[in-house]
């Protein structure tokens, strides 16, 4: 999960050229039209994300975008009307993604602690896979507004329907149904500013350190249930 918080442009990896590792699907061998159209599609969106991480929104152009994705610039309107509309497509995009790594990861959680645990570990190893995830999701406010309200409210909604699930199944009894909507933005802050401080503190991008997790997991278990469980 992530919140709307902005980060200084300093705490963001550094722009560099744009990355000239092939796209990630190779389209064009032996699949029917309908595969072939979706990966292009998909090449386009993961050619958008390298482009926006290394350069920014601003210098984002079709013509490196279709270069990265190694397809014509012609070809590019059949998937998209303009370089905004893949601008305003890629964030929504990213999201959805990065929901359904948490989902995945978080089966099996059988309260709000465990479930709470493997999804904020899976929120860390997406960034760590998608390093630019967190500079699209920046600049995103300014360069794609309506993008980034659709990002940043679904991930709210999905976050608040989680809490009350657990509110539902006898969890944190010292709260409110009410109080809800307000732990939810706190937990989204704290990932966010956990982020800020310990993957991209110095402009490089790193893992987040074992105890930061343990700290914030001690946090959510005694601040959130508010009496330790041996």
């Amino acid at each position: 999960m992530f919140e709307k918080l902005k980060p200084s442009q300093s705490r963001l990896p550094r722009s560099h050229p744009v990355s000239k590792s092939k796209a990630p699907n190779p389209w064009r061998a032996g699949r029917s039209r309908k595969e072939k159209s979706l990966l292009v599609r998909n090449n386009l969106l993961w050619a958008a994300a390298q482009v926006v991480g290394e350069v920014g929104y601003e210098a984002a152009s079709i013509a490196r975008i279709t270069e990265l994705a190694n397809v014509a610039q012609g070809t590019f309107y059949n998937y998209f009307e303009s370089r905004q509309d893949i601008l305003d497509t890629l964030l929504p995009s990213l999201g959805k993604k990065m929901l359904e790594h948490i989902r995945n990861k978080s089966l099996g959680g059988c309260n709000f602690a465990e479930l709470e645990e493997r999804s904020f570990l899976a929120f860390f190893e997406f960034i760590d896979n998608e390093p630019h995830f967190f500079r699209i999701l920046n600049e995103a406010e300014s360069f794609a507004p309506t993008a980034h309200k659709m990002h940043f409210d679904a991930i709210s909604e999905r976050y608040l329907r989680f809490l009350k699930r657990s509110f539902e199944n006898g969890e944190f009894p010292n709260y409110k149904p009410e109080e809800l909507e307000a732990i939810s933005f706190m937990l989204m802050a704290t990932r966010s500013y956990l982020a800020i401080r310990y993957v991209y503190g110095d402009g490089q991008h790193h893992h987040l350190p074992e105890n930061v997790s343990k700290t914030y997991m001690k946090f959510v278990r005694f601040g959130l249930e508010g009496v330790k469980r041996e």
